[in-house]
């Protein structure tokens, strides 16, 4: 049912907790299932220079915000908001059916984040 990528992100989540110095935050959730993601990033000169998760939800959403956080580390905000629910579900060998909006949690909290991010250093 689950790739062997998925259930590695699930059993060996990275980048799991909070960060205390983040400067975007982003949280999105899914009423018909549950799932809930927050993500925090903490930017610098425009690159996503760390990001933690933290998610309740099920093993897939688990594994989403997993994945999702160690494909923007290091990159900058325009290349984290090109990241797609596809992309991250790509990046986990796929998902099955069931389980796809899982992956659109963890693409719209990385985007939320940033959004969050921009509006603080904008003054709004």
């Amino acid at each position: 049912m689950y790739t062997e990528k998925v259930m590695d992100h699930f059993t060996n989540p990275r980048n799991v907790g909070e960060l205390k110095e983040a400067n975007g935050v982003g949280e999105v959730g899914n009423a018909k299932c549950g799932d809930i993601m927050r993500i925090y990033l903490q930017v610098e000169d425009n690159i996503i220079k760390d990001v933690k998760f933290k998610t309740f939800g099920c093993g897939a959403a688990i594994a989403t915000s997993s994945m999702v956080t160690e494909m923007v580390k290091g990159k900058s905000l325009e290349e984290a908001l090109k990241i797609s629910n596809q992309a991250v579900a790509e990046a986990l060998d796929g998902l099955p059916p069931a389980k796809m909006h899982c992956s659109n949690l963890a693409a719209d909290a990385l985007h939320e984040a940033i959004k969050d991010y921009i509006n603080k250093k904008e003054g709004k």
